[in-house]
């Protein structure tokens, strides 16, 4: 019954919290801000990641205190994409300046993480 209770409750929590990260990535706009010299911070996203979602509140916070850093974000089902950026898994974060990659993480969830490879690109 425990069990039961549980898987439905991580269910709940994981369809309720799906709304998540606004997806805004185009190859024009990405390769427009590599061009104007940007600091471009891309997010591999899914609406059933746990991971993702605590990742969204912080490039909320983000958003406000990089204003000068473009944030794009695409659903990683989208191979597309995927296959462009070699991006294999949800969750990771990609920073690029310059038309260069300059730090790559996945599956980081704490702020002060975040910020530091953001940081990376400016």
């Amino acid at each position: 019954m425990k069990r039961i209770f549980l898987f439905l409750l991580l269910i709940f929590l994981t369809t309720s919290y799906s709304s998540g990260a606004e997806v805004n990535f185009t190859k024009d706009t990405f390769e427009k801000a590599q061009k104007d010299g940007k600091t471009v911070v891309i997010n591999s996203w899914n609406k059933y990641c746990g991971t993702c979602i605590r990742q969204e509140k912080v490039f909320k916070e983000a958003r406000n205190d990089f204003q000068n850093v473009l944030f794009l974000t695409f659903e990683q089902s989208n191979k597309k994409i995927a296959n462009l950026l070699n991006i294999d898994y949800r969750s990771t974060i990609v920073v690029y300046k310059n038309n260069k990659e300059v730090a790559r993480a996945i599956g980081i969830i704490k702020k002060d993480k975040i910020y530091s490879l953001i940081k990376a690109g400016i």
